[in-house]
């Protein structure tokens, strides 16, 4: 089975920038396009950012110019580098599969997130 771990949130005023990583464990996880998703209070979880096995990548408008996904299937790891943090990027932030068309698409069990605040 499948786990991922999340880490690398924590507050930071607006304009500041995160690194978030996601651990995971399992020898197929370079096999898929992985994805960062979040979940704000009271909202449904969105997918923000996608990148194939290959590296190809794709965001979701809200998050375009801003976030970079990035990944090293040596070590079975997926990253989200987050410049220009507004508050509305405000969330729990989740790693999973996902389909490069901004699709969600999530065959692992979720890990615990890890939360972003952003405020001054």
């Amino acid at each position: 089975q499948v786990q991922l771990v999340e880490s690398g949130g924590g507050l930071v005023q607006p304009g500041g920038s995160l690194r978030l990583s996601c651990a995971a464990s399992g020898s197929i996880f370079s096999l898929y396009a992985m994805g960062w998703y979040r979940q704000a209070p009271g909202k449904q979880r969105e997918l923000v950012a996608a990148i194939t096995s290959a590296g190809r990548t794709n965001y979701a408008d809200s998050v375009k110019g801003r976030f970079t996904i990035s990944r090293d299937n040596a070590k079975n790891t997926v990253y989200l580098q987050m410049n220009n943090l507004k508050p509305e990027d405000t969330a729990v932030y989740y790693c999973n599969t996902a389909i490069i068309e901004i699709v969600s698409y999530s065959l692992y069990p979720w890990g615990q997130g890890t939360q972003v605040t952003v405020s001054s």
